[in-house]
């Protein structure tokens, strides 16, 4: 590289949760790959084009990173959480404080698409909210589909569409199994999935997406008002069809609203299997669950054995029912706790305590509300050159049954997650393999490998990247003004290493960066206007791949004179 580059500013170590969501900041959503996702999935342009409209801020520019032992914690939290409920005290406990509707037997139905919120970070992982119609799992499949691979070790962690279209398999056979532990081998036909006033959800266009799912395994689906049912003779209708099942995406968690009255009708005399049902909220979601999973001595006057109350105690934060008695103590310790109400959900009515006035805690104090102890969100460190601050993000586990289906991330700015934020929303969740501390995009050893990265200018010069440079360059903590305005080829070999020395490529990965006007590096980059469009596997473009003699000079920088070792192609 030019001897003009300026120097880095700051440290570079990574700073973020995992070891490596501060130390990749490549733009991994490919919005062409993603239009395209969408029109395959719902099999029309215009319609896929009115939900990217809609979602503008629903995909995440950057993945999230997680470590394997964290997302191990989080698992066997959801686990737990599951053996605990499944506890006959537990359930009786619960039901006492609930509406009567939830003591309603659910005819077997366990409750479908539950969401376990967590927050992680350098030194905890906290279960912040459990909830029983979480959405976005649809969201998450597209957004697989249309992931790019800035480098070859990133190629290795990215679930991609195999992984997404066994998570739709088990969304269908989740539905059928509800079904199945309702009304045994009867057939499923038709599916109401039931919101109030659905077209005006956020979240709509993922009712299509399920729709199109459902219809392609043979299962009739509609998308309908609560106020579009009707309860007659026994069999609940949906405009005048038929309805065996309703998946309920209703935040009027006990079907309380008059438009509700038929599906609580159809619900209360088993009418119709209704998934996730009020007894599912009343059991998990409703917040005051979270103060008996980490209350050690009721748990264990409950039954719940020594090892799964340990697993507890490290992973849901101290919470507790604000009452009368301990207001004023909680008052005094507010700024240390989050507030949330019982049945709260989306973060509404949800407050910080640092952020809280004497009017809103007059309010609190009433009763109605929890108090949890705070864990801060996760950091995601994104490139300066983009204008972000860092990003916050909170994990969300799917599961059903205590089984997780898959995990994903929302990246936010703001005190509590929403889709307003630019490059936020969405993130896929990159699960770093055992023995893998960090990840960096650049020429860094880790664990018997290394990643070399250089820039290739019109002229066929290499020019070799030093980690550290391109990191301060990724991140808007370095510039290059010699080369502003100035686009080259990028080259990123993952190289296995033998003790200190390079032996053998595993992989490589080539496409197009740009400098701007300032000399501040682009790491989306762009393609020449008459480049190739053809992509090989791995998001590899053709148009930048090196010639032979580029590509030997790329081979000596590593590893030396040539030796016969480590200089064949491999092939994606």
């Amino acid at each position: 590289m030019p001897e003009s580059v300026s120097e880095p500013s700051g440290s570079l170590a990574p700073k973020a949760f995992g070891g490596g969501s501060g130390a990749c900041f490549c733009t991994t959503l490919d919005e062409q790959q993603l239009g395209a996702a969408a029109v395959e999935v719902l099999g029309d342009t215009q319609l896929a084009q009115a939900v990217r409209s809609r979602w503008s801020s629903a995909f995440a520019s950057w993945p999230v990173f997680v470590s394997l032992a964290d997302w191990r914690r989080m698992s066997r939290a959801v686990e737990a959480v599951e053996q605990v409920v499944a506890l006959p005290g537990w359930k009786e406990e619960a039901l006492r404080h609930a509406p009567s509707i939830a003591r309603h037997p659910p005819q077997g139905a366990a409750g479908a698409f539950f969401g376990f919120d967590f927050h992680v970070d350098q030194e905890s992982v906290g279960l912040i909210e459990i909830n029983t119609n979480a959405g976005g799992a649809l969201v998450n499949t597209l957004l697989a589909r249309a992931q790019r691979s800035c480098c070859a070790f990133i190629q290795r962690l990215h679930p991609g569409g195999a992984e997404a279209n066994a998570f739709e398999t088990a969304m269908v056979e989740m539905f059928r199994t509800e079904w199945r532990l309702s009304k045994g081998q009867q057939p499923l036909r038709t599916i109401a999935i039931i919101d109030e006033s659905p077209e005006s959800q956020y979240l709509y266009p993922e009712f299509l997406l399920l729709q199109r799912l459902l219809e392609r395994h043979q299962i009739r689906a509609m998308i309908a008002d609560p106020g579009q049912l009707s309860f007659e003779s026994g069999t609940l209708r949906c405009d005048g069809t038929a309805v065996d099942l309703v998946y309920n995406r209703l935040t009027d968690f006990y079907l309380e609203d008059p438009k509700c009255a038929a599906l609580r009708a159809a619900y209360l005399e088993d009418g119709v299997v209704v998934t996730p049902h009020p007894q599912a909220h009343a059991l998990y979601a409703d917040k005051r669950r979270l103060a008996t999973l980490c209350n050690d001595t009721t748990l264990e006057q409950l039954g719940v054995p020594a090892h799964t109350r340990a697993l507890l105690r490290e992973a849901v934060p101290w919470t507790t029912v604000v009452t009368a008695q301990n207001a004023d103590e909680l008052w005094s310790q507010r700024r240390d706790l989050f507030f949330k109400p019982f049945s709260g959900f989306g973060s509404r009515g949800a407050y910080r305590g640092d952020k809280v006035t004497k009017r809103v805690w007059a309010e609190i104090a009433t009763g109605g509300y929890v108090a949890q102890r705070a864990i801060a969100p996760g950091t995601r460190l994104v490139s300066a050159a983009v204008g972000h601050a860092p990003l916050k993000f909170d994990l969300r586990l799917y599961a059903y049954r205590g089984v997780v289906q898959w995990t994903a991330a929302r990246l936010y700015q703001g005190q509590t997650t929403n889709f307003r934020t630019s490059g936020g929303g969405f993130a896929p969740v990159y699960t770093l393999p055992p023995g893998e501390s960090g990840l960096h995009c650049g020429s860094s050893l880790r664990q018997g490998h290394a990643s070399f990265v250089f820039l290739v200018d019109d002229a066929g010069q290499i020019h070799p990247l030093p980690h550290e440079l391109y990191v301060a360059l990724a991140r808007g903590e370095a510039l290059s003004p010699t080369l502003a305005g100035q686009r080259f080829r990028i080259a990123d070999w993952y190289v296995r290493v033998d003790g200190q020395t390079p032996h053998e490529i595993v992989s490589e990965w080539y496409g197009w960066v740009q400098f701007d006007a300032s000399g501040k590096f682009d790491a989306t980059g762009t393609r020449p206007r008459d480049a190739a469009r053809d992509i090989m596997p791995g998001n590899v473009d053709t148009s930048a791949l090196p010639t032979r003699e580029e590509r030997s000079a790329m081979c000596q920088s590593v590893f030396g004179p040539p030796r016969g070792v480590g200089h064949a192609r491999i092939e994606s």
